[in-house]
């Protein structure tokens, strides 16, 4: 039975190992990029000039949109040029772009290349779908590892009785309950503080808390009133 959990366990470690050698070291999707002093006012007009920063590595300043930004021209002539560009693909305003990176071969065709998303101004690059495979396989990979481990730790031998299971309950280690009491909730940022009483501000000002009628009473006398009632 060990022998089994072994054959299974070197073949499993070996399909892993082949995966993480068949990662490129610098994969562009462990990278992530911003700058504070834009966030706070990232938008629909300014959010290609925040991505086009010379500090962002995800931007190739040999693209048509910093040809056409250096010459100041319309940036309506992108789709007359050919090459390597740049377009906001997607928004969803106030926390969430998606830009394209592709090349064009004329006004109507284009190849995409690569898209990145912006989420609360932190700039990272989607997946493909072979990252995407690969990620989830060495994930499967590890936890399969893990089961047979386990599994394993679970088998006994004894000379006159042989191979055997032994499931008798395990104490947690102290490790890991120190770790889970040590996990505390991370405190909001600048950006979400901002971004929500902002978003409350708005709501607050479309929908205004409607006030109860106020009457003054002369001394003696009652004043009683019932509010309006909407029907269902």
């Amino acid at each position: 039975m060990n022998i089994v959990f072994t054959c299974v366990s070197l073949t499993i470690c070996t399909a892993a190992l082949i995966y993480r050698i068949s990662a490129h070291q610098d994969n562009p999707l462990s990278l992530s990029w911003h700058d504070s002093a834009w966030i706070p006012m990232l938008n629909p007009s300014n959010i290609m000039d925040y991505f086009s920063e010379r500090t962002n590595p995800f931007f190739d300043r040999t693209c048509n949109n910093e040809l056409v930004k250096m010459q100041r021209l319309n940036p309506d002539q992108l789709n007359n040029m050919t090459g390597l560009e740049y377009i906001l693909l997607h928004v969803q305003e106030p926390i969430l772009y998606v830009i394209r990176k592709q090349h064009r071969y004329s006004p109507t065709q284009v190849t995409p290349l690569a898209d990145y998303y912006i989420i609360a101004g932190i700039v990272y690059q989607a997946p493909d779908l072979l990252s995407v495979a690969n990620s989830r396989l060495i994930s499967t990979v590890h936890h399969l590892q893990s089961a047979f481990d386990e599994a394993s730790s679970f088998s006994k031998y004894h000379p006159s009785k042989g191979y055997s299971w032994d499931f008798k309950e395990r104490k947690v280690p102290e490790r890991a309950v120190a770790k889970k009491e040590q996990q505390r909730e991370e405190p909001s940022s600048a950006f979400q503080r901002y971004r929500v009483d902002m978003l409350l501000a708005e709501l607050t000002r479309k929908f205004p808390v409607p006030t109860a009628p106020q009457a003054k009473a002369s001394s003696g006398e009652t004043l009683s009133y019932s509010l309006p009632m909407t029907g269902s």
